[in-house]
């Protein structure tokens, strides 16, 4: 054996298990096919929002309480800024879709929570032009993961408790044997004790066939824009968002540069068959379409893209992630498919892949991200 846990892919989830399983073992290895947070995987973008208001599967909300104080952690483990605390607003039609499912959820979960009228907001936060008919609901606890500063401090203190790395390793293949897993990279062989999938948009090759049918990789896509007046849209001043108003939705992160603002269109993931390969520039219709949505909800920037880019995530078809063990008694633990979700939880759930995979804890109250949800016999 070469250990007790390998964990492939260390992005945005398997960064967070390679730290977790180190505080359980000093017998752990990660596997990189890169680098760690290169410019093409699902950690690109330099930020992503933490929040804890969010509509529908109120069993999220523990993982989310649970990553709240792991984001805390990690950030005095490493002495970096991970999450930078700015509060954040879920913007949406009084009686629309959005807004009172997000309430129900809030309410179902005990989250706090305050709600801005339309005249509140204008007070409070006038860099937004809401409709007559929108409301807002402000988290307090919400704010921007720095991703990139994520992954590596994670990565640092996983390889400070004893984890070893290899980087430029792409896995060609993972097989069960008798008493662990083979992987295999080129002409070079490994064997663990068990294995975590956390590979991204790159996880459906390493997959059973069932998994394969019920996962797509997806393009999204990124957009910022610059501030007429930065100061308006610091992270002192303007909260992370999402607005969710008639036909047309955004999400987004102040300026943590001090200048240009993350303002991107919502659930706009368009499927790619080559993770490695995603097209990084934006269609003609993306370009007038995010222009147009900016231009009506942010007077203060300026209505030009000047930065876009775009990355690869693996999405399940009921948009909830595969936590767990791709068979009963299977020692690959799946790690992936978070559906374009999953950072802001990537601490929690890495705990969870951690303890799970090295059999020191199961977790109950994740039927909803079960592997085995999609297999029919």
């Amino acid at each position: 054996m070469d250990g007790k846990l390998a964990v492939i892919g260390l992005g945005s989830i398997g960064s967070m298990a390679l730290w977790q399983a180190s505080r359980l073992t000093d017998s752990v290895t990660g596997f990189e096919a890169h680098t760690p947070a290169h410019g093409r995987s699902a950690v690109g973008g330099d930020t992503r929002l933490f929040r804890m208001l969010y509509r529908g599967n109120p069993g999220l909300y523990p993982i989310l309480e649970r990553s709240r104080s792991l984001w805390a952690e990690l950030e005095a483990e490493t002495g970096q800024n991970i999450l930078t605390r700015c509060g954040g607003l879920s913007i949406g039609t009084v009686d629309g879709p959005y807004i009172p499912a997000l309430l129900e959820t809030t309410r179902a979960n005990g989250a706090e929570h305050e709600i801005l009228s339309r005249e509140a907001m204008a007070e409070r936060y006038p860099q937004h032009n809401l409709r007559a008919d929108d409301i807002a609901v402000y988290d307090p606890h919400a704010g921007a993961l720095r991703t990139d500063r994520a992954v590596t401090a994670a990565i640092t203190a996983a390889q400070a408790n004893g984890a070893t790395i290899h980087t430029n390793t792409p896995i060609d293949s993972i097989t069960e044997t008798g008493d662990g897993v083979l992987i295999t990279s080129g002409d070079k062989t490994w064997t663990f004790e068990n294995v975590i999938v956390s590979s991204g948009g790159w996880s459906q090759r390493l997959m059973p066939d069932y998994l394969k049918a019920a996962t797509q990789t997806k393009r999204v896509f990124l957009t910022w824009f610059l501030a007429r007046n930065p100061a308006e849209f610091s992270p002192e001043k303007f909260p992370i968002f999402i607005r969710i108003s008639g036909d047309r939705s955004l999400y987004g992160a102040p300026a943590v540069d001090g200048a240009t603002v993350k303002a991107t269109l919502d659930g706009r993931g368009a499927p790619t068959p080559n993770a490695g390969a995603v097209p990084r520039e934006l269609t003609a219709a993306e370009i007038s379409e995010t222009t147009e949505t900016v231009t009506e909800f942010f007077p203060g920037l300026y209505p030009n893209i000047v930065r876009s880019d775009a990355f690869p995530d693996l999405f399940t078809t009921d948009g909830n992630p595969l936590l767990g063990r791709s068979s009963k008694r299977s020692r690959i633990y799946l790690a992936t498919g978070f559906s374009g979700g999953g950072f802001k939880n990537a601490t929690g759930y890495g705990e969870i892949a951690a303890n799970e995979a090295l059999g020191k804890r199961i977790f109950d109250g994740l039927d909803f991200a079960r592997p085995q949800r999609y297999k029919t016999a």
